[in-house]
């Protein structure tokens, strides 16, 4: 089989490599499709040589079908589609509190374990979430990052008829604008990359240029006042902190979606004036894996409109190279049979 391997300096290799039969507990797995995620291109980077082995298998957005099955699995056969939730969270301790997603010895696999950038790959099978049968796995493959916005708007508590403004219109962005879509809510997006921008609007959604419209006087018209009943942050920049207290109205739910690596000036007045609430969230629980495969087998909302590009597994280099020279695609898949 062929399998892929970073090995550090912005280079990934392919190589031959003997199939492992599955151990105990274990399935292996016939990986169809692999989505390139942010994670992916930081470790791409050099950002996370410190935390990977090199060298090392990543990626962790996948669609498959079950190819071998070893002792002691039950519940799955040969041929059986999944999708793998890549939380080992094996070492959950008391004081997680039964947050097992979010423990503290929490490893996620395809970064503190080998992924599935490679055409077969063994997993735990407490990973695993089945897929129905007619599921298109190339769709499919969006599952794992659609878990994270499925997550980000159930903690975000968003009712039907609610007012939502998604601060960010990349990847993520765009799949919480389409979940909250979903849940009824009246949707903003606010995005300064003008082929984003067409590509929101495409789907169907209000878009707003925060560097040409000031955003928070435009939700302010449209809603009469009320502003956001629910703002999420997605963008990961500060003016996006500077805004999400001002365009939420009051009692608003403000989610944290995007990842902050150093501390931020936020204006922690507002949330004492609006009786504001800061929501953290992180990646995503079983539930959200359901929820997420439930939109995908629907395939009511425009999920396809998100795959930039499908490539074969070899051409992993090429793909990477062109994803920091296009900044504006949104999900490039691999296609790791071809």
């Amino acid at each position: 089989m062929k399998a892929t391997f970073y090995e550090g300096q912005h280079t990934f290799s392919v190589a031959e490599t003997e199939m492992e039969s599955p151990g105990k507990g274990e399935v292996r797995i016939k990986v169809a499709y692999c989505g390139v995620c942010g994670t992916d291109v930081h470790i791409y980077h050099g950002m996370m040589d410190k935390r990977v082995q090199i060298p090392v298998t990543i990626g962790h957005e996948m669609s498959g079908e079950i190819d071998a099955i070893g002792e002691e699995v039950s519940g799955y056969q040969i041929g059986d589609k999944v999708v793998v939730r890549p939380l080992d969270n094996r070492a959950e301790e008391a004081s997680d509190k039964g947050f097992s997603h979010i423990c503290k010895k929490l490893k996620f696999i395809g970064i503190d374990s080998p992924g599935a950038m490679q055409q077969y790959w063994n997993v735990p099978d407490f990973t695993l979430h089945k897929l129905p049968k007619a599921t298109d796995l190339k769709l499919a493959a969006l599952v794992e990052p659609l878990s994270v916005a499925c997550h980000d708007v159930r903690l975000s508590e968003l009712r039907k008829g609610e007012v939502a403004v998604v601060l960010g219109g990349g990847p993520i962005g765009m799949l919480v604008a389409l979940v909250a879509k979903d849940a009824g809510a009246k949707v903003f997006i606010s995005e300064v990359n003008p082929k984003r921008i067409k590509l929101a609007e495409e789907m169907g959604f209000t878009v707003v240029n925060p560097v040409e419209t000031d955003l928070v006087q435009y939700i302010d018209a449209q809603t009469e006042g009320y502003r956001a009943d629910v703002v999420f942050e997605v963008a990961g920049v500060q003016p996006a902190i500077d805004v999400m207290t001002e365009v939420a109205g009051i009692r608003g739910r403000i989610v944290m979606v995007a990842i902050h690596g150093q501390a931020r000036p936020v204006n922690l007045f507002k949330f004492f004036w609006k009786e504001l609430k800061l929501i953290g969230a992180r990646v995503y629980e079983p539930e959200d894996y359901e929820k997420a495969i439930e939109l995908i087998t629907k395939n009511e909302l425009p999920f396809s409109s998100l795959i930039t590009a499908v490539q074969p597994l070899t051409s992993i280099q090429q793909v990477f190279e062109n994803i920091d020279k296009n900044p504006d695609g949104m999900k490039v898949l691999l296609d790791c049979q071809n």
